[in-house]
């Protein structure tokens, strides 16, 4: 029974973050970069550097999933900050959302630049 409410809980957090980032996708992002590195690794990479909890603390938390439209999302709860990663001719393309420009989203936007 508690797996089940789990289960539930994830799936609906899911749900939830995913309108949050729909509705993000509609507006431009808040950075755009490029990196020469292979899509998977600067993915795993963003997630591990958000989930330092020496730098964000108790929100440390950042998910990995399948894009979109293809690609690699990796997100924070709520998908307060996430990034789109789509693979390009030269390596990676990688579209940053934040929902509000403050010192959280500048932090995340510098811990994803150390992965570029």
């Amino acid at each position: 029974m508690r797996m089940l409410m789990v289960a539930v809980a994830a799936t609906l957090l899911v749900g939830c973050a995913g309108s949050a980032m729909n509705q993000a996708r509609t507006q431009a992002p808040y950075k755009t970069l490029t990196s020469d590195k292979p899509q998977q690794v600067v993915a795993e990479c963003v997630q591990f550097s958000w989930q330092d909890e020496a730098v964000f603390g108790v929100d440390a938390g950042a998910y990995l999933q399948p894009g979109k439209t293809g690609g690699m999302t990796v997100y924070t709860r709520s998908a307060e900050s996430f990034v789109d990663l789509q693979t390009s001719a030269s390596g990676t393309a990688l579209n940053y959302y934040a929902r509000h420009d403050d010192f959280v989203a500048k932090r995340r936007l510098a811990a994803l630049a150390t992965c570029l």
